[in-house]
């Protein structure tokens, strides 16, 4: 069912005022996100016409957008990239740590996305890598799934990666799995430190070699003095790193990534009303416990297209990313080798190799009578269908 309210409304309400407004400030990255959104599973971008066999019942299904920071195509997304990470999950406890860049950086990274941002995942991965590594510790090559959130729960800048961790990793020479302590993977204090001295060593190199640039109020940080000034405070502050408790088990595992891996920086669901004056959802107040911290906030139209804005992110910049055992062009063998180690079935596969009996997309059936849909029509961007839906069309996504 179609929410009442969801970000296409709200840009195509608004959208027009705040581009003018906004005019030779805004991305081509956010102009985009913006006409993407607007146009999703409506007539602008095409799509066709279903008809009930049994019923005659005619249905309109526009195309997506396929944007990543569309909100209503990232199930679909999620659900392809689920399917290919099913097969890859071992039979072990997984962890959760978080690493969250102080917002004395956040101004920085918000006019340096990509730098900033490739810090913060090399950093983190880097972090855990090396003290997993470490024999003080657990003394194990590991594996991990790092997925970048750049929002707070009211739509603030809030850099930070979710980490997802099996609990253990292969011995230096590959022969042996080596678990780690029940309940517990790495220390967060060390990992703390580690993830501080390098994101800002990594921070400071960048700018050493020219690739942050600055404006607005930050212009005087392109002088080498005044950034060293600037960062100079966080290397003596903690840093906040979060282990969470594990995971129940990998069944878990694939639930919590459906929720993350493509989340975007607010969900329809979330969003309670719009009128001239303001946009009104809900969020959470993570300062208070309990009833307490669930609240809502309005914002005037224009802020709330701003917030929104923000956390789209730079072409072509992957804010999902697999390190170590994971890494892309070893995972496959090293998942092998640490289910056989763990003597661990390997899992079925997703399709039958034989295309005969591969399984068939099931049919897509009549919301009146529950019959066959077939296709009738298909129109291209802009077009109108020849063929009259029986009933408001409602944006099924079949694209």
């Amino acid at each position: 069912m179609r929410p009442a309210l969801d970000i296409a409304d709200i840009f195509r309400a608004h959208g027009p005022a705040w581009r003018l407004a906004q005019a030779g400030h805004l991305s081509l990255g956010q102009l985009k996100a913006m006409s993407a959104i607007e146009a999703c599973r409506t007539a602008e971008l095409g799509g066709h016409v279903e008809r009930c066999e049994d019923c005659d019942h005619v249905q309109i299904a526009y195309n997506s957008c396929r944007n990543r920071h569309c909100p209503k195509c990232q199930g679909a997304a999620a659900q392809r990239w689920l399917q290919d990470r099913q097969a890859e999950l071992l039979p072990l406890t997984y962890y959760h740590v978080v690493f969250t860049l102080p917002a004395q950086i956040g101004d920085i990274a918000f006019q340096n996305k990509a730098v900033v941002y490739s810090a913060l995942f090399k950093a983190a991965s880097e972090t855990l890598l090396t003290i997993a590594a470490d024999p003080r510790h657990l003394g194990a090559r590991i594996g991990l799934t790092a997925v970048l959130h750049t929002w707070g729960s009211a739509l603030t800048h809030h850099p930070h990666v979710h980490c997802i961790v099996p609990g253990g990793g292969l011995s230096p020479d590959g022969q042996r799995w080596i678990s780690c302590k029940p309940r517990f993977f790495l220390p967060v204090r060390v990992l703390s430190r580690l993830f501080r001295r390098l994101f800002l060593d990594r921070l400071a190199e960048a700018h050493a070699e020219g690739r942050l640039v600055f404006f607005g109020d930050l212009a005087g940080l392109a002088d080498r003095a005044a950034f060293t000034t600037r960062i100079a405070p966080l290397r003596r502050v903690e840093w906040v790193v979060y282990a969470k408790r594990p995971f129940a088990g990998p069944d878990s595992v694939l639930a919590y990534l459906a929720r993350y891996t493509h989340r975007v920086a607010i969900s329809a669901s979330r969003l309670v009303s719009m009128d001239d004056n303001g946009v009104t959802f809900r969020w959470k107040d993570y300062r208070q416990n309990g009833a307490a911290r669930r609240k809502t906030m309005t914002l005037a139209p224009a802020e709330f297209i701003r917030r929104f804005l923000i956390h789209v992110l730079p072409s072509g910049f992957h804010r999902i990313r697999h390190y170590g055992l994971f890494a892309n062009t070893v995972r496959a063998a090293n998942v092998a080798k640490a289910r056989a180690l763990l003597d661990a079935p390997a899992p079925a596969p997703a399709t039958d190799a034989n295309p005969d009996t591969a399984p068939v997309k099931p049919a897509i059936t009549c919301p009146c009578c529950g019959g066959r849909m077939v296709l009738v029509e298909i129109f291209e961007r802009g077009a109108t269908p020849r063929t009259a839906p029986t009933r408001p069309a409602f944006g099924i996504d079949s694209s």
